[in-house]
């Protein structure tokens, strides 16, 4: 079972943390399945982020799936984040993908709208 689990952990960070290939697996579907998470992944940020995605237009597929490449997905939004703060860093973040970053940024984290219920004390 612990064989199982290693083998699975290696393929799926070969398949999106760019991790190295594991003994057994086709490098060509591998790879192919790799390439189709990427997309995946940015389709999902340019949803999260639309402003940057237009802002970048038909730079932003190849360029963001170069920088997800060798990083394990942190969800749409971080991910979003993450990538703009880098365009912005490398002096190419379009002026409208700018204001959205800098409107995200800006914002408080969420608070909780519940407060969960301490034990009692034993």
């Amino acid at each position: 079972m612990a064989e199982l689990a290693a083998a699975q952990a290696a393929l799926v960070a070969a398949l999106v943390a760019g991790g190295p290939l594991p003994a057994g697996f086709d490098s060509r579907r591998v790879d192919a399945a790799r390439r189709a998470l990427l997309r995946k992944r940015a389709g999902e940020v340019a949803k999260a982020w639309p402003l940057l995605a237009g802002g970048l237009g038909p730079d932003y597929l190849p360029r963001f799936t170069q920088w997800a490449g060798g990083r394990p997905p942190a969800g749409s939004h971080a991910d979003g984040l993450a990538f703009a703060q880098a365009v912005r860093d490398a002096g190419d973040l379009p002026p409208i993908a700018a204001e959205e970053l800098s409107a995200r940024e800006s914002r408080k984290p969420a608070r909780r709208w519940f407060r969960r219920r301490q034990p009692p004390p034993p």
